[in-house]
């Protein structure tokens, strides 16, 4: 276990990384400084996943009371103190991040380690850029392939076009037609197109589109949903995408 203490606005919070690099918050900590008054019931009562940890303070080891991430996250949410919110994009924006990547939190850097951040950060653009392009590539052939074998005049009604699978996640998850495409064409579990389908517009010059199956589309968008994590009521994070989105339920099964 490592225990790490951190500021907020001059509040200390105590943080413990177990030895799977997950983070567990000191509950006392997190409750005093959302304004709970009765500090305890506040836990019980908000909080669903407490555990006890023995962790050495002052020289001795103490047994402490602790929450993961997602309880942090209830007590923000039904906290009434201004400063909450920004509490939350706080932990979730700077010390979430380096815990996982350090295990533990880092004092501020200064300008040259910013400078070697940011030169990695370039680094880590550059080979996100290349791995986009070869994912790109193994796009288009998949199209090249599908359109020499399976193509079809009119779509199957067991397939959903582009547009269609937009329509369905959006209604069914809140799902942006930017989170839908990435799924569809950049995650690495993306699923595999059924066909192709001649565009019959005039307009259109013989061109095609790609369709993909309800039953294998709808799979694939479970499992990727599976894989998310709430971070709070309406906003999300994926293992495998950079940054938060919108997701308007998480189904359980």
């Amino acid at each position: 276990m490592n225990l790490t203490p951190f500021n907020f606005n001059g509040v200390e919070i105590r943080v413990i990384t177990d030895d799977l690099g997950e983070p567990w918050f000191i509950a006392k900590d997190v409750a005093e400084l959302l304004d709970y008054a009765d500090t305890d019931k506040a836990i019980r009562t908000h909080c669903k996943a407490p555990q006890t940890y023995p962790a050495e303070m002052a020289g001795q080891v103490r047994h402490v009371k602790v929450i993961p991430e997602r309880d942090l996250y209830r007590l923000v949410m039904r906290s009434a103190m201004p400063a909450a919110e920004a509490f939350e994009e706080w932990v979730v924006g700077e010390v979430l991040p380096t815990i996982r990547k350090t295990g533990s939190y880092q004092r501020p850097m200064s300008p040259g380690e910013q400078l070697m951040a940011q030169a990695q950060a370039m680094i880590t653009i550059e080979r996100q850029q290349r791995e986009h392009q070869v994912a790109l590539e193994r796009v288009e052939r998949r199209v090249d392939d599908l359109s020499q074998s399976r193509v079809w005049s009119h779509c199957p009604q067991n397939c959903l076009s582009l547009t269609g699978v937009r329509e369905v996640m959006h209604d069914r998850y809140g799902l942006s037609s930017a989170i839908v495409d990435y799924v569809l064409k950049a995650w690495p579990n993306q699923p595999v197109a059924a066909g192709m389908v001649r565009n019959g517009h005039e307009e259109a010059q013989g061109s095609q589109y790609m369709v993909w199956s309800k039953t294998i589309v709808t799979a694939a968008f479970k499992r990727f949903i599976d894989e998310c994590t709430m971070v709070n009521a309406t906003q999300a994070t994926h293992p495998y995408f950079e940054g938060r989105f919108r997701l308007a339920r998480k189904v359980s099964q």
